[in-house]
């Protein structure tokens, strides 16, 4: 019986999301379902919401190592500290004057995201390669570059993929813009988590930058978005938001100017956050007074599901993953997470070589990964002095505060998360 065992279930609405899509398979309505959270009561949730998405074979723990026992594929979707600690991540940088959007991938809200988040993958690590390890890591938590580069460091015999949808839905929403069926489309994307790039986009062998740029002639308010901007300066559309890749370079943020002329909704994702607590307590009370939970809302189209399909039939399909840099992208750090296609089939994940990115591109992602590497480098090592470095490395946060600055508030941020952080780095 193939398991899937879920840490972190209960994000609920996230969890509800994969089983749809996994449950939609029929070679997949078997599966046995392991839920494991540290919290009781969302754990509950969780188990209640499986059942009634029609998993026949449902199991929970609150003790990991238990839940994982016999998996064949892990997904980890935990977010360590949950909403008090986004909300810190949010107040304290901004209290010295520094914008973040969502503060969960790069910036100071990145790195402590990640350094709060390495305790856990050490233990997660160590528990899969005890009892399951033959088992895939499918990782969605971010800073999902950072977690995949610190695993592929502490633990590289470790199978993991990281997976996000930013590039499926920058090619559906893109193709939708100019007029072309997206499952129709050819394309190849690479660069790292947040900030890869569409290099080629054809349909029928056509090109379809041309009727990008001729959308965008036609309606002025297009260029008002982040990634239009970057588009037309660097020649190439990244594939995430432009929440997101605002705060990944200093070009944006520090200016009112660009922030009003760009539409850049700063602290974007304290809302996300707060409005995630509400939908899990609706759920949560719904199920309690035996009402069905609210209808998901999203319809985003997961990777998980399709990897698992694989895994058990060997449907062959493509799709982009994060995974260590062995030769892939050649003018990108070796090591680094890095975000290319792969192929999927009964054996596993297989990512395909890339090979050199445009100049300007690999550039914009070296200073990305010089913030990742850093922070890496900080907890595998023991170095608080590279916590520094890291955030003094960070294009949007050396754009807004000076040197000192930087400093006080990397102390600042150590206070405030204290031992959510690994335990070498909680002085700075």
């Amino acid at each position: 019986m193939f398991t899937i065992a879920f840490v972190g279930a209960g994000s609920v609405e996230f969890t509800r999301q994969l089983l749809r899509d996994i449950l939609s398979f029929p070679e997949l309505a078997g599966c046995t379902i392991s839920l494991h959270d540290i919290d009781s009561e969302r754990l509950e949730v969780a188990e209640q919401l499986a059942r009634l998405a029609g998993a026949s074979n449902v199991r929970g723990s609150l003790e990991r190592r238990e839940a994982l026992e016999g998996a064949d594929v892990v997904v980890n979707m935990v977010a360590i500290g949950g909403h008090r600690a986004t909300l810190t991540d949010f107040d304290v940088p901004e209290s010295f004057g520094l914008r973040q959007t969502i503060g969960d991938t790069l910036g100071i809200g990145g790195i402590f995201r990640g350094l709060r988040t390495f305790p856990f993958l050490d233990g997660l690590a160590a528990d899969v390669l005890a009892v399951c390890p033959g088992a895939w890591l499918l990782n969605y938590t971010n800073p999902m570059a950072m977690n995949i580069q610190y695993l592929a460091t502490v633990a590289p015999r470790l199978k993991v993929a990281g997976l996000c949808h930013s590039v499926h839905w920058t090619i559906h929403d893109l193709s939708a813009l100019v007029g072309v069926p997206h499952e129709e489309v050819d394309f190849l994307s690479a660069g790292v988590n947040h900030q890869a790039w569409i290099l080629r986009w054809q349909h029928e062998g056509r090109d379809l930058y041309p009727a990008l740029d001729a959308a965008i002639a036609a309606d002025p308010e297009l260029a008002r978005r982040v990634r239009v901007d970057m588009y037309r300066r660097l020649g190439y559309y990244p594939t995430e938001t432009s929440e997101h890749s605002s705060e990944y370079v200093p070009w944006y943020l520090r200016h009112q100017s660009e922030v009003e002329r760009l539409r850049i909704p700063v602290r974007d994702y304290a809302t996300i956050s707060a409005e995630n607590v509400a939908t899990y307590e609706k759920t949560r009370d719904a199920l309690a007074a035996g009402d069905p939970p609210p209808p998901l809302t999203d319809d985003a189209v997961e990777y998980a599901p399709q990897v698992i399909h694989s895994l058990v039939t060997g449907q062959r399909r493509t799709i982009q993953v994060n995974v260590a840099n062995d030769g892939l992208i050649t003018n990108l750090p070796a090591g680094a997470a890095v975000e290319v296609p792969a192929t999927l089939d009964r054996l596993g994940v297989h990512p395909h070589h890339v090979g050199l990115l445009p100049r300007q591109l690999a550039a914009v992602n070296r200073s990305f990964l010089n913030v990742v590497d850093l922070t890496v480098a900080a907890a595998v090592e023991g170095d608080p002095a590279h916590v520094r470095h890291a955030a003094l490395c960070d294009p949007a946060t050396a754009a807004a505060l000076t040197a000192g600055q930087i400093d006080d508030l990397v102390a600042a941020m150590t206070a405030a998360h204290g031992d959510l952080l690994p335990v070498a780095l909680r002085s700075a």
